[in-house]
């Protein structure tokens, strides 16, 4: 594969392009859980957990995010003190991987709630290892492109992930889907390995100020209003995989109708994230953040008054396009804003976002569809409003804007 070439096209270089593609390779190896575990959930005994099947759900996809989400300012203190980033995302991938491949010998909810456990910790390894090397490896002035190029590459990844589980789950059982899901996640090591250089961390000299794990003075108004941001479109976005039962019976659905239908936020981040991404460059990254946030409101509430697979998978493309204009300036905006030596627990804050926002809003769904099916919607859809005001009160523009100086005019 000629990665200079395509790397050329997109405005990005050959290192982000690698990178990309192997993160879109464990990607669609982790999201084919996204279907198989609802009816995973349904089908095994759970004497110890004495809930409903939607709460049982929710805390167990929400314990792989909130794991992942707790550890990574450790796992970005870490890399940011020895380096090694390659080897951590290596490590964090095993892990994952190994977990996937170990669902086959699950037979209570117990050994599932260990086991997203152990893949939380594999992933807290792996993101903010990853998008420290992304800040590196980025441009200043093309990285709202570079940002775009490997959120899209992820989103294939997610897209494929969902329709493949439903079909392996319904045409050849669960351990078909896991066998499937660690295949990725270990290609993704194989490409990390062939293709990912690691960057070396400038040594830190005598005069600096002592290294800390949590270190205040690097989260910034700007780094805390794009880490909100992500963790509203997280929580928005991620509600409904834990209300695959529920959908799936006021829309008379499957799992495969339900995996296409979810799968329509992936398309409509991979038709505009790409462009948005670039825009940014150009428009400045604070007004697509705020844009995205307001478009996400409706997005979500109309979820709860969705009457068929069509409208739902309309909804969720709309989602994904309030998404696309979110996750990568917001991305870009802490790349911008993060100094040297400090990149992995900055980049840290704003994956921790996204990471709980995974994490909450299953969970929060799960809860709150007790009351009735379309409180969980309404709540997030109100949180995402809130948020795009705090990124009008509190985000910095970062983006060099190409503008005539007005002492060049005089």
């Amino acid at each position: 594969m000629n990665h200079n070439k395509i790397g050329q096209y997109l405005g990005i270089n050959r290192g982000v392009l690698a990178l990309s593609i192997a993160r879109m390779a464990d990607a669609l190896g982790n999201s084919i859980l996204f279907i198989v575990i609802p009816l995973y959930v349904a089908k095994l005994p759970h004497p110890f957990f004495d809930l409903p099947v939607p709460v049982l759900v929710g805390i167990l996809i929400s314990i792989y995010g909130l794991i992942n989400s707790l550890l990574q300012p450790l796992t970005g203190a870490l890399g940011d003190r020895f380096g090694h980033r390659k080897r951590l995302i290596q490590l964090g991938l095993g892990v994952v991987g190994m977990g996937t491949l170990c669902y086959i010998f699950a037979g209570r909810f117990l050994d599932l709630l260990v086991l997203r456990t152990v893949q939380g910790i594999g992933l807290a390894l792996t993101v903010p290892a990853s998008m420290a090397l992304m800040s590196t490896l980025s441009k200043r002035e093309t990285r709202g492109s570079s940002m775009g190029v490997y959120s899209t590459l992820r989103m294939i990844g997610f897209a494929a992930g969902p329709i493949t589980g439903g079909f392996l789950q319904v045409h050849f059982g669960f351990n078909a889907a896991f066998y499937a899901g660690a295949g990725f996640v270990f290609l993704a090591v194989l490409l990390v390995q062939l293709w990912i250089k690691d960057i070396p961390i400038e040594s830190r000299r005598s005069g600096d100020p002592p290294f800390r794990i949590i270190d205040r003075s690097l989260l910034t108004p700007g780094i805390l209003s794009a880490a909100m941001a992500t963790f509203l479109t997280a929580v928005a976005f991620s509600m409904v995989t834990t209300l695959e039962n529920e959908f799936n019976a006021r829309l008379n659905m499957n799992a495969l109708g339900f995996g296409i239908a979810i799968s329509g936020l992936m398309i409509g981040r991979l038709l505009t994230q790409v462009p948005l991404g670039r825009l940014s460059d150009s428009i400045g990254r604070r007004p697509l953040v705020i844009g995205g946030l307001i478009l996400m409101a409706p997005s979500t509430i109309l979820l709860g008054e969705a009457t068929s697979m069509l409208q739902l998978s309309l909804l969720r493309i709309s989602q994904g396009l309030a998404s696309a204009a979110i996750v990568a300036p917001a991305l870009a905006v802490v790349a911008d804003l993060s100094t040297a030596g400090s990149a992995g627990r900055q980049m840290s804050v704003v994956t921790m976002g996204f990471g709980l926002g995974i994490a909450l809003g299953p969970l929060i769904a799960g809860v709150l569809v007790v009351a009735f099916f379309e409180l969980p919607f309404l709540v997030a859809g109100g949180m995402s409003l809130i948020g795009a005001w705090v990124a009008f009160r509190r985000m910095p523009e970062t983006a060099k804007l190409k503008t005539v100086s007005t002492d060049s005019r005089q």
